[in-house]
């Protein structure tokens, strides 16, 4: 991942009272302690739903997490303004579902 995805994710945690934890090389955020999203050197996986995760892997960039079905991986060569806007999309899905 890239300093610009990296300041998204920490901005986004901030602003949504989220527990941001390293492990390694991931950082892992957290809320109620529930994990929705990990961010590692190659890209971002967030627990999004099976089904908004079936439809998110339709995304170019996106793909299965090791996480499993509820998961998916962000992974874009190019962190542009399109892979902003998902990724901090995905993020707020994600933390919504952690609270339940």
């Amino acid at each position: 991942m890239n300093e610009q995805a990296n300041a998204l994710l920490d901005d986004l945690a901030a602003g949504a009272g989220a527990t941001r934890g390293q492990s390694g090389d991931s950082t892992e955020y957290t809320r109620a302690g529930r994990a929705f999203a990990v961010a590692g050197r190659d890209g971002v996986e967030l627990r999004i739903g099976a089904e908004i995760g079936e439809a998110a892997m339709r995304t170019p960039s996106a793909g299965p997490s090791t996480h499993g079905p509820e998961w998916i991986r962000f992974a874009p060569p190019e962190w542009d303004q399109h892979a902003s806007d998902r990724l901090e999309a995905w993020f707020r899905v994600a933390w919504r579902m952690a609270e339940g």
